[in-house]
């Protein structure tokens, strides 16, 4: 009895995001006219930048450009979301981080699906950023139980999709042809579906409750909202997109702009109103209407900034956000308080680096004396050091040790919660009465969700581990 031949998760996962692009472009058509975009705006700046060019090749960035992105999905029960995480295993994916967006008035709570191996991110880093919804921070209940009652009825998976997923599980592994049927199954939950399962009546009774409850409640799936691929100028980009009859958002979230980038920035454009066909039997309320929740976003990734980069990080974004005229809503003078607040983040690899605000990848330099080097940090990477970081810099300084910001693979609560309040046509900052529900979400999710910083602080220490024979 011969063993069946499995394809590894990395190629599962880059099957998937393949077809979901092309999905996604068939059905949004201005998302082909961002791809385009993007595609021409990277290779005029590396063009225009040999030195980034090289930090890309030397990072292992430059292969991964290309095929970079990450889509957005919500959930509408705990069942969903635990089946979701089952899917997303297949593919090499785990939980990454928890994203509280009631304190931007959206009322769900977030995780990002997404390798987490070094060897697993080169190859594809594509994630996927899922919200439950979270029926009960809304006021009204008999919204809530309208809700719920809908949710509960509906199954957003296919049998195919099931079926395969248990033959993964019992089996380890699945075949090529049936990954391929496999991403063909599991696409179809996120294909968008123009007929709503409810009459106009209870849309707009959802929708009047919050934009965002009617998107998740009211049709089959959770179709997917956006995808978004790495841009290396997202300035750049803002002023293309109108040129290119792309209606671009006011601001672009996130950090000002920098000679090196922190975090992530993201833009888009607002999203498309939608002719949808509502259910029968909701009395003079049915036929046909619109809506509005799918649209189109580009990011540019920075650099993971450590625990003390992050607070210095939101210190400074508090302090910006802090100034702001009440309800001014003027973008132009609030990214003149951002830029002013940020010149207090050092935009020096050195000094970021000196200051342990960033994680760096090390590596050693195509001269190096490995004998010597090798010794030189052992001694500077001991967990017995306490004077650790100031040693490796000394070692980058004299440059006997190379050392490279990691990219920022995840997403910034603030950042998530804008775009979905511009996109939904909400510019509220309403605050919920509770904005800690990590415990449930894992208990709804089945597992816990990995800690972000943590994984970085693992990827800087395995690449000093890779210069020397054994553990430190």
């Amino acid at each position: 009895m011969s063993i069946p031949s499995f394809v590894s998760a990395d190629e599962i996962r880059s099957r998937f995001s393949r077809a979901m692009s092309q999905m996604y472009r068939q059905e949004v058509p201005q998302y082909g006219t961002l791809l385009d975009l993007v595609a021409d705006i990277n290779t005029a700046t590396l063009q225009a930048d040999p030195a980034r060019r090289e930090a890309l090749e030397r990072s292992g960035g430059m292969d991964r450009l290309d095929d970079e992105r990450h889509g957005a999905i919500r959930l509408g029960t705990g069942q969903e979301l635990a089946t979701m995480r089952r899917i997303f295993a297949v593919m090499g994916m785990s939980p990454v981080g928890y994203y509280d967006l009631s304190v931007a008035g959206v009322p769900v709570h977030s995780t990002a699906f997404r390798p987490v191996s070094d060897e697993a991110l080169a190859i594809n880093p594509f994630r996927m950023f899922t919200s439950l919804l979270r029926l009960e921070l809304v006021a009204d209940a008999r919204v809530r139980e309208e809700a719920d009652n809908i949710l509960q009825q509906r199954r957003i998976f296919t049998d195919g999709a099931l079926a395969l997923l248990d033959t993964f599980e019992q089996s380890g592994g699945l075949t090529s042809a049936q990954a391929d049927d496999f991403v063909d199954q599991v696409r179809e939950t996120f294909r968008w579906h123009r007929e709503a399962t409810v009459g106009a009546e209870t849309y707009r009774s959802l929708h009047d409750a919050h934009r965002l409850i009617a998107d998740v409640v009211c049709f089959k799936g959770p179709h997917i909202n956006h995808l978004t691929p790495r841009i290396l100028d997202i300035d750049a980009a803002q002023l293309e997109m109108p040129r290119r009859g792309v209606a671009a958002k006011e601001v672009i979230e996130g950090p000002p702009p920098r000679q090196h980038g922190l975090l992530l920035r993201q833009t888009s454009f607002k999203a498309l109103e939608e002719k949808v066909a509502f259910a029968d039997g909701d009395g003079a309320g049915a036929g046909t209407g619109t809506h509005t929740a799918r649209f189109g976003e580009i990011e540019q990734r920075g650099m993971a900034l450590t625990r003390k980069g992050r607070a210095l990080y939101d210190e400074l974004l508090n302090r910006a956000r802090d100034d702001a005229p009440q309800g001014s809503g003027v973008s132009g003078s609030y990214s003149e308080r951002l830029a002013e607040a940020f010149t207090a983040f050092p935009d020096d690899l050195l000094e970021i680096h000196r200051q342990g605000l960033a994680f760096f990848r090390y590596s050693a330099p195509g001269d190096a004396d490995t004998e010597g080097l090798m010794t030189a940090v052992r001694a500077a990477a001991s967990p017995s050091n306490p004077d650790r970081l100031a040693d490796l810099h000394k070692l980058v300084l004299s440059k006997r040790l190379q050392a490279e910001p990691i990219t920022y693979e995840d997403f910034l609560p603030v950042s998530a919660a804008g775009i979905f309040q511009s996109n939904l046509g909400g510019t509220g900052q309403k605050n919920y009465a509770s904005n800690e529900a990590r415990t449930a979400f894992e208990a709804a999710l089945g597992a816990e969700v990995l800690d972000e910083i943590s994984l970085y602080e693992a990827a800087q220490m395995r690449s000093l581990h890779r210069l020397l024979p054994g553990s430190l």
